[in-house]
């Protein structure tokens, strides 16, 4: 056999493994693209850079403990929150809230387990209906339900009082054909009463219905024929008991159902959708007119959050509304009412909600004297504060864990091609740089990685725009470029920040706008940009 040219062995005896698994470890240099970096499977896992924050979380987990994350943004607090919240174990109840007939302001709390949420789903299935077509249904129910006509057999729509086929009323004795030779007095208003009835018996659920009796193997049952529209709704003698069980049940609706999200993030929310709220009906609890208490009834995020995580960032944002956060960690209960008093859900109340969740809050360093004392006192009484990392050191096991990083993002966005060996050495030099200047660390990387990702999907759009297979260093460098602070793209335009303000405001601005150009001029507001 001949000699293989080089460049056929490169490609056929490449001694680079296909998958490279960043727990186990493996040299920069077997890297031919990030492809084939094993992203773990455990969300905690992909947290690079945060080992004791990762421990702390997953012991959180097990634990049921709250957290509290500080550390500027971009650092994967959210991240740590959401895979905490894949550690839990799913929900285990289902919450109703329930009407209470003697006082309807006043609706009951009903908490069910898993078996009992199953147990009454399958008595739901056994009272199903079944919706069959007219045709199919017995000659004396389709005739006695409006949809055969008595006298030829036709079948048309129940809305038909009138047979298409020989003119005579359907339900009606023999002859009551409609023409204006026999059309008397006394015929036309039974003519009127009769399609009242099929009309108002039309929409099913309030129609009439026939009940007659079947052998179903050997054994006689009853069972019952309703008008549905075109269809015809089917109840066996099961379908009957299993309905006539569930009506003997108070009505109820379900607030919290058994299959939800485990994690809920509620930063930003009005008080409203942190606590839940009763909706407004201008009829109010009107029998007749308006709905039911129980059923306007809204759970807030600390009710969603039962059982799971509730993730609050920038708590200090918050403001007084940390107070009942504290109060539902507390108690585990909080009552659900209707928050503004001009509505007709001020009056009603549903109390003891259950609410107990994994409280994990995040915020930066300067915003903490902004969390009140007693919130931070249950955190820590209850759980650990963690000031997250913002640098490791630049070594072979963590550029191991930064080309994980690149190979998560590149997966995660679904839009940009690989890394090259080459692009992430070029991403490794940007880490360096950026640990250096932002914060003062030497032979270090940095863990502000949203301005990282940003980096990478900038240099993934060159690429793809470019049409090439991987993301080189040459797309890093010019992606680069393009993601540039604003601020610095004005200090090398204008030579300063200020001089590019003083530049681009007009006569008009200079005049009547204050020195901070669009701030608030408020000290305290203006301090916290500087």
């Amino acid at each position: 056999m001949g000699r293989k040219s080089g460049k056929e062995k490169a490609k056929g005896d490449d001694p680079r493994p296909t998958s490279l698994d960043p727990v186990k470890g493996f040299k920069l240099d077997e890297l031919t693209s990030t492809s084939q970096i094993l992203i773990p499977v455990d969300p905690l896992d992909r947290v690079i850079g945060q080992e004791p924050a990762v421990e702390l979380a997953k012991l959180a987990a097990d634990q049921r403990r709250h957290l509290l994350l500080v550390g500027p943004p971009g650092t994967g607090k959210s991240m740590i929150a959401q895979a905490l919240a894949l550690h839990l174990p799913r929900a285990r109840s289902q919450i109703y809230a329930i009407s209470n007939p003697e006082s309807p302001e006043r609706p009951f709390v009903q908490i069910k387990d898993q078996q009992e949420v199953e147990e009454e789903e399958a008595r739901r299935n056994r009272a199903k209906e079944k919706l069959i077509s007219p045709v199919d249904a017995p000659v004396s129910a389709a005739e006695k339900l409006g949809y055969r006509c008595k006298h030829c057999g036709t079948y048309s729509p129940i809305g038909q009082a009138t047979c298409p086929n020989c003119g005579q009323f359907k339900q009606g004795s023999k002859d009551q054909r409609v023409t204006t030779a026999s059309l008397d007095l006394s015929n036309m208003f039974k003519g009127i009463e009769d399609m009242l009835k099929v009309t108002l018996n039309k929409g099913g659920g309030v129609g009439k219905k026939v009940q007659t009796t079947r052998m179903i193997k050997g054994r006689e049952e009853v069972v019952v024929y309703e008008s549905a529209g075109s269809r015809i709704r089917e109840l066996s003698q099961q379908a009957l008991e299993a309905r006539r069980e569930l009506e003997k049940a108070s009505p109820k609706k379900i607030l919290l159902p058994l299959n939800r999200n485990n994690f809920i993030m509620a930063t930003g929310a009005s008080e409203t959708e942190l606590l839940g709220d009763v909706r407004h009906d201008p009829y109010g609890g009107h029998d007749n007119l308006g709905t039911p208490p129980y059923e306007r009834v809204i759970a807030g995020a600390i009710h969603e959050a039962h059982e799971g995580v509730l993730f609050i960032d920038e708590i200090p944002h918050l403001g007084h509304l940390q107070r009942f956060i504290l109060t539902a960690m507390q108690e585990k209960v909080f009552p659900i009412s209707g928050r503004n008093p001009q509505s007709s859900g001020a009056s009603v109340k549903l109390d003891s909600v259950p609410c107990d969740f994994v409280f994990v809050g995040a915020c930066n360093i300067q915003d903490l004297p902004h969390i009140i004392s007693p919130l931070r006192s249950r955190i820590t009484g209850s759980g650990y504060e963690i000031l997250v990392a913002t640098t490791m050191d630049d070594n072979d096991v963590n550029r191991q864990r930064y080309v994980q990083m690149i190979a998560q993002e590149v997966v995660k966005d679904g839009r940009i091609p690989h890394f090259s060996l080459d692009g992430v050495k070029e991403i490794l030099k940007d880490g360096r740089r950026r640990a250096l200047e932002q914060d003062k660390q030497k032979r270090s990387l940095t863990l502000r990685l949203r301005d990282m990702g940003g980096l990478i999907r900038s240099a993934g759009d060159v690429a793809r725009k470019e049409g090439a297979d991987l993301v080189g260093s040459e797309h890093v460098k010019r992606a680069r470029e393009r993601s540039k602070p604003v601020e610095e793209k004005i200090k090398e335009r204008y030579g300063a920040y200020q001089a590019g303000v003083k530049k681009e405001m007009s006569k008009a601005q200079e005049a009547y706008s204050s020195p901070y150009n669009y701030w608030n001029e408020n000290a305290d507001d203006i301090a916290g940009y500087e």
